[in-house]
Order: structure tokens, then C-alpha cells, then sequence
């Protein structure tokens, strides 16, 4: 390969210091080696990086474009390198993490935020799931730690399983939905009139679940329970929210909610995780999510 990640970090002390003598100073090299690797590469490429016409050597336009890409490759190989040193000490390359869109994912930032800060230098990949998703995601090995995963865990084992929470939900429907001005409590015949909005399951193995529905009722299918909040507050159809998810519609009045004969009981969400994977990393999120009780406040759990 003609270009080299030590011609890169010459030219990058060239230009930063200002000439190629000062450049050898910080680089440990005599002038004429910081000269030579230039030259060389100058050679190699087939274009002239510096214009050396004045009194003192200047970067050309192809220079110029080389040494602003070079330093990303420069910071890139950095960056690989403390991570290989952090996998050989038990840190992961990249940690999968998948969370159910139930959950505000506000404080699951965060905490990524504090992971980064303690400079662990795991990669992370954030995940959003519906419904049974994060079950798919942990059972096809898409993904390494689970937050909030609804219900029991699927049979198969290979994963571990921690309690978060409940979250409650309300039933809601927009204040020109017909709905809105029934008597109240709402009987299923009543909701079975109505279109229903309903979140689709993100699971792409596991049979698909639904939550809240009737049988026989119409339904729109949307992709996340943003979209099913806003979606209602439209006027589209009806159904149940997390009521921290509802609570902004209620507040300016949006939505209004609705009491039921058959209420719905709040869903326990579980942490869960894939046993044969021991990197530190996934230690030092399970360590933190359940020693943390007001994490669990934050993403809006009942106990």
C-alpha cells in the first residue's frame, strides 16, 4: 500500500509545527527522514503536496485534501487501537443494546452518556423494538442486552432475566372521537365499533403479539407508539396507551382517557441478556440498571 499511517502522521506534524525541521523535533527523526517520506510519497502518489516554490514548504490543494482525510484515517486508527486494547481486557469491540419503544428512551441515553464518559471504549448500537421484539432480538442474537422486554421470555433459556417494572396504561381516544362523549365505563361491544390503532410487532422470527385489540375489530397498524399516540389524537381510532406516553396528550387535551369495564392490567417489563456473553461492558449495564432505582423512576416504571 503506498500510503501509510506514518507518512500521514508526517505530514500532519509538517503542517501543524510549520516546517519539516520542527517536524523531525517532535517526530524524533532527522530532517532529512521527514524529507525522504515526502519525497517518497510524493513519488508513489503521483501528485506534489507541497508547494515549495517560497521560503518555506506549503501545503498544495491535493496536500491540503490529503492531509483532512489522512487525519480521520489517523483518529479512526487510534480509535481501533485503544478498542483492541479494551477487548483484550474484557470490554467489547461493540455492545448490542435493544430497548421496547414502551420505555422513554431519554434515560436510556443518558446512561449510554455515563458509559461513555467512564471511556470503556465499547461501541454501542441502540435498538428500538415493539411488543415481542426484544425477545426476537435476544433470541436471534441481534442483540446482546435487552431493556424492558414485555411479558415472560420465550423457551429456549440461553438468557438471564431481571424484573424492571410495570408500566400502566390508559385507554384513549381524541376529544371528537364518538367515544368521547359515551358513557362511561366503555364496554368492549362499544370499542368494538371503533377503528383501534394498534403498534406492529418488530419481531422477525417470533410469532408476532398483540396487545389490546378485539377480535374482529378494525385496525390501522402503525410502526411505534409515537405514532400510535399521534395517531389517536388524530381521531384515526382509538385504544390503549402507556400513560406516560399519553400524558403530553392529555395535558393539552389532545386526548382525554376514557375508563373501561375490562381495564388493562399493567405490563412487567424484564431486563434481560444472553448468558454467554461476559464482556464487561454488558456487566457494567446490568450493574447500573438494576442497582439504580431512580433509573427505573425515570423510565416512567411502577414497582
Amino acid at each position: 500500500m503506498r500510503l501509510t499511517l506514518e507518512a500521514l502522521h508526517v505530514l500532519d506534524a509538517i503542517e501543524r509545527k510549520g516546517s519539516f525541521a520542527a517536524a523531525a523535533a517532535e517526530l524524533h527523526r532527522v530532517p532529512s527522514a521527514i524529507t525522504y517520506t515526502v519525497q517518497k510519497l510524493e513519488e508513489d502518489l503521483g501528485v506534489r503536496l507541497f508547494d515549495r516554490s517560497g521560503h518555506r514548504a506549503v501545503l498544495t490543494e491535493a496536500g491540503r485534501e490529503l492531509l483532512q482525510e489522512g487525519r480521520r484515517i489517523l483518529r479512526a486508527a487510534d480509535a481501533l487501537e485503544a478498542r483492541v486494547k479494551r477487548v483484550a481486557t474484557g470490554w467489547e469491540a461493540e455492545l448490542r443494546i435493544a430497548y421496547d419503544d414502551i420505555l422513554p428512551v431519554d434515560p436510556i441515553l443518558a446512561l449510554i452518556g455515563e458509559f461513555y464518559r467512564a471511556e470503556c471504549g465499547s461501541r454501542i448500537r441502540l435498538q428500538a423494538e415493539v411488543l415481542g421484539g426484544c425477545w426476537d432480538a435476544l433470541l436471534a442474537d441481534r442483540a446482546d442486552l435487552v431493556i424492558g422486554a414485555p411479558g415472560e421470555g420465550p423457551p429456549g433459556g440461553g438468557y438471564a432475566v431481571r424484573p424492571l417494572g410495570r408500566v400502566e396504561f390508559v385507554f384513549a381516544v381524541a376529544p371528537g372521537h364518538p367515544l368521547a362523549s359515551a358513557e362511561e365505563p366503555l364496554s368492549s361491544e362499544q370499542i368494538l365499533q371503533h377503528r383501534s390503532v394498534a403498534a406492529a410487532d418488530s419481531s422477525r422470527q417470533l410469532p408476532a403479539r398483540t396487545t389490546g385489540l378485539l377480535s374482529g375489530q378494525d385496525v390501522l397498524t402503525v410502526p411505534n407508539l409515537g405514532t400510535k399516540a399521534l395517531a389517536q389524537a388524530l381521531s384515526l381510532g382509538v385504544g390503549y396507551l402507556p400513560r406516560h406516553v399519553a400524558e403530553p396528550y392529555l395535558a393539552d387535551g389532545r386526548l382525554i382517557a376514557k375508563r373501561t369495564r375490562e381495564e388493562k392490567a399493567p405490563a412487567l417489563l424484564f431486563l434481560a441478556w444472553r448468558t454467554a456473553h461476559r464482556g464487561k461492558g454488558l456487566a457494567w449495564f446490568i450493574e447500573r440498571i438494576t442497582g439504580d432505582a431512580s433509573l427505573r423512576q425515570r423510565l416512567r416504571l411502577l414497582s
